[in-house]
C-alpha cells in the first residue's frame, strides 16, 4: 500500500465527486408543480443539492411525511426514466485525485444519501466502479429517510468485513449532514468547497479545500 495518513477514503457524491444538478432541479420542479407547489425560491436552490430527498421536501418545500414519501417516488421515477448518468458532471480533477488514490493501494468506497442504484449506474457509466471497493449510499426503498449516518455506518461495517482496515478513515463532503454524520464514529471529514455547501457548513471539518486537486497532497501526501 502507498503511503497516506488514511487507511481508507469515504467519498461522499452529490457536490463531492459529481454535479447531478442539472438533472436533479428540474425534476424537483416538476413533482412540486403536479403537488401545486411554488417554484423553488432562488436562494434555496443549492440546499435541495446533497440531503436526503425525503428530508429536503418535507422542510423546504412544506411536505407532510406521507406526502414527501409520494415525492420521492415521483422524483426517483423521473430520474430513472431520464437515465441517473443523465446531465451529470464529473468535477474536475476528482477522477484524477481517485485514481491516484487507487494506484497507491487505498481503499475507497462511497458514503452518500444518494440511492446506491444510482450511484451504481453514475459509475458505470463513467467508469469508476473498479476504483471503489463497494459502492455504499441510500437504501433505494421510497421512505426509508437513511441519514449520512446510517450509511456511514454500513459503509464503515462492510468494509471491515471486507478486510479493509478502518481505524484511520477520512470522508470527503461538502455538506454539515457530512460533518454531523461522521461525528458519531469519529471519522474526521474534509470539506469540499467546491461543492454545494455554505461556509458555515465547514465548522467541525479536519480541514476544507477549494479544488478536487488539492486533495492529492492532503490524501497521499
Amino acid at each position: 500500500m502507498g503511503s497516506s495518513r488514511f487507511s481508507c477514503v469515504l467519498w461522499d457524491v452529490d457536490g463531492t465527486i459529481a454535479d447531478a444538478s442539472a438533472g436533479i432541479l428540474p425534476r424537483i420542479e416538476i413533482v412540486l408543480g403536479e403537488l401545486g407547489k411554488p417554484s423553488i425560491p432562488a436562494d434555496q436552490v443549492n440546499r435541495w443539492i446533497g440531503p436526503p430527498m425525503l428530508e429536503s421536501f418535507q422542510e423546504l418545500a412544506g411536505l407532510s411525511e406521507d406526502e414527501a414519501v409520494v415525492a420521492v417516488a415521483r422524483y426517483r421515477g423521473l430520474a430513472g426514466e431520464q437515465g441517473y448518468a443523465n446531465s451529470v458532471r464529473l468535477y474536475d480533477g476528482v477522477v484524477d485525485v481517485i485514481r491516484e488514490v487507487h494506484a497507491a493501494g487505498v481503499p475507497q468506497t462511497t458514503a452518500s444519501t444518494k440511492p446506491s442504484n444510482q450511484i451504481e449506474a453514475i459509475f458505470e457509466h463513467f467508469d469508476l466502479t473498479d476504483l471503489f471497493v463497494a459502492v455504499h449510499g441510500a437504501t433505494p426503498t421510497p421512505g426509508v429517510n437513511d441519514t449520512k449516518a446510517d450509511v456511514l455506518g454500513r459503509a464503515l461495517d462492510d468494509m471491515r468485513a471486507r478486510g479493509v482496515d478502518v481505524s484511520r478513515p477520512v470522508l470527503i463532503g461538502d455538506r454539515h449532514h457530512d460533518i454531523d454524520g461522521a461525528r458519531g464514529f469519529d471519522v474526521p471529514v474534509i470539506f469540499a468547497r467546491w461543492g454545494f455547501g455554505s461556509p458555515e457548513e465547514e465548522a467541525g471539518s479536519i480541514l476544507a479545500l477549494d479544488r478536487p486537486a488539492d486533495l492529492r497532497d492532503v490524501l497521499l501526501g
